[in-house]
């Protein structure tokens, strides 16, 4: 079969599409088929090296954790599946998604794909919408609280947007200028570019005291503090990407990434088939040109998702 496959870590213009042993699933595996995969910033750090303490991977590395295909062949002990399913998938690492056929643990993160829900949009949800669920957990968005989300016109970004609204909070947003209609149209309560305005003093004019919380998302957006200050003292920041406890204007820190608890990818894939959660895909290449597409995510600001296609 053939796959995109890092030789070792370095830049992302060293990956290249080869021929590979297609993997034969084991116990508790399926192999899936694949329709669709998207592209996510995990896959680029885990190429690069930039996580090889935390997550380190061994080469030949097929990048890739979100799929979306039909079960090919399953493994022992697997009775959740059947060959001929369609399926979504976080793979998590050690990835593998970005082959004509892929390992896929047959477990909470994977699930049968509604009828309604077509392979592409299906692979641009379980890494950014997990995540978004995941944070939300801590942030904890109920009706009447207030909350603020940080680079939220990205794929994790709009998922949270989206459901902290559902969970019926006020929902404030941040993104570049010609984001904010889209993230109007995503249900934010108040939009501003983070480049152009002081997100702390603009937010407080909408929420004197500061938000309830704030999910920090942007990869490249303000430190962490200065999300923080849009807080309320006693307020709480959540963010997958590290930092301290704690700030000075009395506000804590959580920090988490992606989980999935039993039953929550059913639930999602089902809000997304009735559309009531909206998948953005800004972008989509043949997996011919997957390697691109992994270039281009990296150089270009990225409104929902990158989907690559077989």
């Amino acid at each position: 079969m053939k796959a995109l496959v890092a030789r070792e870590y370095g830049p992302l213009d060293q990956l290249e599409l080869t021929e590979v042993p297609r993997p034969v699933p084991g116990q508790g595996q399926v192999l899936v088929r694949t329709e669709a995969a998207a592209v996510n910033p995990v896959d680029l750090v885990l190429v690069t090296g930039g996580m090889r303490d935390a997550l380190p991977v061994s080469h030949p590395f097929v990048p890739g954790v979100d799929v979306s295909g039909v079960v090919e062949a399953v493994g022992s002990g697997v009775d959740r599946f059947a060959v001929g399913d369609p399926v979504i998938a976080w793979t998590g690492v050690p990835s593998g998604a970005f082959a004509e056929y892929a390992l896929v643990r047959a477990d909470d993160s994977a699930v049968v794909r509604p009828a309604a829900l077509d392979a592409r949009r299906a692979a641009a949800l379980p890494t950014g919408a997990l995540t978004a669920s995941a944070l939300l957990d801590e942030a904890k968005p109920r009706a009447g609280s207030t909350l603020l989300v940080v680079g939220a016109a990205g794929g994790l970004g709009s998922y949270a947007v989206q459901l902290a609204k559902r969970a019926g909070a006020t929902v404030f947003a941040t993104g570049r200028e010609d984001d904010l209609d889209y993230l109007t149209r995503l249900g934010a309560d108040g939009v501003l570019d983070y480049r152009g305005e002081n997100v702390a003093e603009r937010v407080r004019e909408w929420v004197p005291g500061g938000v309830d919380a704030v999910i920090d998302v942007a990869l490249a957006g303000p430190d962490l503090a200065t999300s923080a200050a849009a807080a309320r003292p006693g307020g709480v920041l959540v963010s997958p990407r590290g930092g301290p406890a704690e700030f000075d204007c009395g506000v804590t820190a959580v920090y988490t990434g992606t989980t999935t608890p039993s039953g929550r990818l059913a639930e999602l894939a089902r809000a997304a088939a009735a559309h009531e959660l909206h998948i953005e895909i800004s972008a989509q290449y043949p997996f011919a040109e997957a390697r691109q597409a992994l270039l281009d995510f990296a150089g270009q600001h990225v409104r929902g998702k990158v989907v690559i296609t077989f």
